[in-house]
């Protein structure tokens, strides 16, 4: 009873809001139309024909050879580089939490935890190709190898594996922190051996954060498409079928059924993470450690691993320094000498750099706002609101999450290429920078989301509700209480959605039109046609940019971030 009364004075406290039944009808506008719609049509160009409902093009794809071949090839892809990605995770992430080891070590970890963030999704396919391809500096100028071959199945495992292994490294290790060291110390006061210890007690505690990090990365893998576009060669995967059907094939109806079987898969896998193995990891750790970790000093054990995981680090970053590097060879694989900048000073003067930078910077510069605010909005909305539509507006905000990028471009060709329900209503929108900038938003939601939910959780309703007492509206509350006291999560939101949409490739490459160029196409264009230093070169100025912007927005939170007020408080 007391429940229901509850609820109900929340509602009628709510609907006296105009400032926020009015956001709320916008978010979910927004939500609908630029996520749920997309998707819709997808399903609709998929089963539905001139004579109603059909299976026809599911028919017709599977009856493709390519295409089956590319299912399989994406699955065999996606498991492999799941389990490799989370077991050297769990490597870099033990050596660090158990492990007593220098700052330098430690300091090589977290630029090899950043790399992957601040850098385009194909760098290490370039260095890959440089290092390892028929022209690589290793392979055939140090070891003679003439016919050896890094494109297909074996490039795309290995460039992926360490590209998403720093992901599942960031999630264990604060699953690892977490694990109350006196479960361990017991065991090892029974006479227990280390590697006992690790099988019986860690493991166990860490098997869903495992089958957490697989499931993110197995999404994250066969989602990729520019990595399989690069080095893939002919070993074609989901997304880059999807890509040539639309280019290649002009198929539209048939790269539409094809992105609803790959949308199946990542959703599937996205709701068995989301829902059932976050659960579990939260209920199956102790939560904050008791008391501190006596790390492990046996060299026996700590020279090894450490010496392993540092190799392993030194290789990752070698493949990223070896992206400027191949920016100075005046000719790849024939010349390597004198170093030359020449391809820097045409990215601007012949290959329309100036306009490709300039695009891609505006255009994120646009998005990263908005996405930032939207997140924290939806944030607020999801843990200090009580109301009907809030279950809609958290699951389709981070339904983006699962969705592959190529997949949302077919998405959004085929819902706005003729208006929305072909009636001519946004038309306009496609073709155009502002349906680059609604996809950059899109992406980049879920990542912001889900930090402003973690920020506001910490925050105590009796702070806010003391200004709704002094006569605040809801808009007044939450820029002058609840956006300052949240102001790191806001920051960080809004560089790494600026980071995310001036490095984003696989939803924009089928919308992005002659009018507008980005960076990250221009990298895919020439590296296509092989034009490995011209593509070298934009991706380091790139790296540049987004490096850049992650260090200053790091100094701001830092010198003016709320962090810095409450220490001097």
């Amino acid at each position: 009873m007391a429940k229901s009364q509850s609820a109900a004075l929340d509602r009628k406290k709510l609907m006296a809001d105009p400032v926020m039944v009015g956001t709320i009808l916008v978010l979910i506008a927004f939500l609908t139309l630029f996520i749920l719609y997309p998707l819709a049509i997808l399903l609709v160009d998929s089963f539905y024909g001139g004579n109603g409902f059909t299976l026809s093009t599911f028919q017709r794809i599977m009856a493709m050879p390519t295409f089956t071949k590319a299912i399989g090839n994406t699955l065999k892809v996606g498991f492999l580089v799941g389990i490799l990605s989370t077991v050297v995770g769990l490597l870099f992430a033990y050596v660090e939490v158990y492990v007593k080891m220098g700052r330098a070590v430690g300091g090589l970890f977290k630029v090899v935890s950043m790399l992957p963030v601040v850098s385009p999704p194909f760098v290490l396919s370039l260095s890959m190709i440089m290092l390892f391809g028929k022209a690589g500096i290793i392979t055939y100028f140090l070891l003679g190898m003439e016919d050896n071959s890094v494109y297909g199945f074996w490039g795309i495992v290995i460039v992926q594996s360490l590209t998403f292994f720093p992901v599942c490294y960031m999630m264990l290790k604060g699953l690892l922190k977490n694990i109350d060291p006196s479960l361990e110390e017991a065991a090892r006061d029974m006479g227990a051996s280390r590697s006992k210890v690790f099988t019986t007690v860690t493991l166990p505690l860490l098997l869903p954060g495992l089958g957490n990090a697989f499931l993110v990365t197995f999404i994250e893998s066969i989602a990729d498409f520019a990595n399989p576009m690069i080095i893939g060669g002919s070993y074609d995967t989901l997304a880059t079928t999807i890509y040539l059907q639309i280019t290649g094939a002009y198929d539209k109806e048939g790269a539409a059924a094809m992105a609803v079987v790959l949308l199946c898969i990542t959703l599937g896998m996205f709701i068995v993470q989301k829902y059932y193995l976050e659960a579990k990891t939260a209920a199956t750790l102790t939560g904050k450690a008791s008391r501190g970790r006596m790390l492990i000093e046996d060299k026996s054990v700590t020279i090894p691993l450490t010496i392993l995981c540092s190799l392993a680090a030194f290789f990752v970053i070698l493949m990223y320094v070896c992206v400027p590097i191949g920016a100075l060879f005046p000719t790849w694989g024939y010349k390597f000498t004198p170093l030359t900048f020449k391809w820097f000073g045409q990215v601007f003067t012949r290959y329309h750099g100036l306009q490709a930078f300039r695009d891609s910077f505006v255009l994120s510069l646009i998005a990263s706002p908005i996405t930032a605010l939207l997140s924290m909005i939806i944030s607020y909305l999801v843990v200090k609101r009580k109301f009907k539509a809030k279950g809609f507006i958290e699951a389709v905000s981070m339904l983006a999450m699962a969705v592959p990028g190529t997949v949302l471009g077919v998405g959004y060709i085929r819902g706005f290429s003729g208006g929305v329900f072909r009636t001519g209503f946004l038309q306009g929108l496609y073709g155009s920078a502002a349906i680059l900038i609604i996809v950059f938003v899109v992406r980049s939601l879920p990542t912001g989301t889900r930090s402003g939910i973690s920020a506001l959780r910490q925050i105590d309703k009796s702070i806010e509700e003391s200004a709704y007492d002094m006569g605040a509206d809801s808009f007044k509350v939450f820029m002058t209480v609840t956006l300052p006291l949240i102001k790191d999560s806001f920051l960080s939101g809004l560089v790494t959605a600026f980071v995310r949409s001036i490095t984003a490739i696989s939803a924009i490459i089928l919308l992005v039109t002659p009018s507008v160029y980005l960076i990250t196409v221009q990298i895919n264009e020439f590296a296509e046609k092989g034009a490995y230093s011209i593509a070298c070169a934009f991706a380091t100025i790139l790296i540049l940019i987004t490096y850049g912007s992650v260090l200053l927005m790091n100094l701001f939170i830092k010198y003016f971030g709320t962090s810095k007020k409450i220490k001097e408080d």
